[in-house]
């Protein structure tokens, strides 16, 4: 038994920003992927996924009582597939901010929720912020608070546009240019990212006057700024604001960049061969990189494992 498969995603723009409302655009990242499964001898990591499920599943009884009318599931067959060893089959690395548990969620929705939105109607504004919001709550339950994205994009598998925390839409982006000498790309910190405690030390942070005021005047100006020249295939633009972007975020976030990456990130901004900025919460997994010139960055970033996520 093998359930269809969900693909990571990566959030371009908008970490940390959309929790107050910036705007943000992520896209499916068909490189990892996730399916729901069942083997006649499960492996260590198999037993540990379904170890996992069953906490969930009561989870997921309690959100369908304290939720009443957001969404109920086929809570006996679901528990039943759990009881015969079924898991989750994924390559998507967890804690690297690519959507691990994003791809679960969708996957048990897409399979045990009675009255389901699914991707073939017409997906309006209010389906899709339904959706956002039952994923959410699905989600919490792996990272404490969930926006509800990472899921909705998993389960859609298109490119999404964040206006504001109550208008999302699907969008489509530049077709990718696979003789382009720019690209985006993420680079392995080869450190576990925790969501939690960065999302929780972010919070923290936004009970300071000048923080919140950094963040309104420079860190969601960019991320917008960004957002649209991405959208509008505005390269030029693009890199230009990627630097301040990659600047604000070196200024006011160390602490959700590893140490030991904190000289690449200022080589970048200083010699304009690539910017890096946060991929998810940061503090570990991936970060990502944009480079107009890929040779240049390879060469710059020697030693790292650079995967390739868009050709300009």
């Amino acid at each position: 038994m093998k359930g269809p498969l969900f693909y990571s995603k990566i959030l371009l723009f908008g970490e940390y920003g959309i929790i107050k409302d910036s705007k943000g655009l992520s896209i499916p990242y068909n490189f990892f992927k996730g399916a729901l499964k069942t083997d006649e001898n499960p492996s260590e990591s198999a037993q540990k996924s379904n170890k996992s499920l069953k906490a969930y599943v009561e989870y997921l009884r309690k959100l369908e009582k304290e939720e009443q009318g957001l969404v109920s599931f086929d809570l006996q067959t679901l528990e039943e597939d759990v009881a015969n060893g079924m898991y989750f089959d994924s390559s998507i690395p967890q804690g690297y901010g690519i959507g691990s548990s994003g791809a679960l969620v969708a996957a048990i929705y897409d399979k045990y929720a009675t009255d389901k939105i699914t991707v073939l109607e017409n997906l309006t504004r209010e389906k899709l912020l339904k959706l956002k919001e039952i994923f959410g709550k699905m989600e919490s339950f792996f990272h404490g608070k969930s926006s509800g994205l990472d899921p909705l994009n998993s389960y859609l598998s298109l490119p999404i546009l964040i206006n504001s925390k109550d208008n999302i839409e699907s969008t489509s982006i530049p077709s990718q240019n696979k003789e382009g000498k720019g690209a985006v790309f993420l680079l392995d910190s080869g450190i576990i990212g925790e969501t939690a405690p960065m999302v929780q030390l972010f919070m923290e942070k936004m009970k300071q006057e000048g923080f919140r005021n950094m963040i309104k005047t420079k860190f969601i100006k960019h991320t917008d700024a960004c957002v649209e020249d991405f959208l509008n295939g505005n390269v030029k633009s693009l890199f230009g604001n990627l630097k301040q972007l990659s600047h604000v975020v070196f200024d006011n976030f160390k602490p959700m960049i590893p140490s030991k990456f904190h000289q690449l990130w200022k080589q970048g901004i200083e010699t304009n061969d690539y910017y890096l900025k946060l991929c998810g919460s940061g503090g570990g997994g991936y970060i990502l990189g944009f480079t107009q010139d890929l040779d240049k960055a390879k060469k710059a970033l020697e030693g790292h494992n650079l995967e390739v996520v868009y050709n300009f």
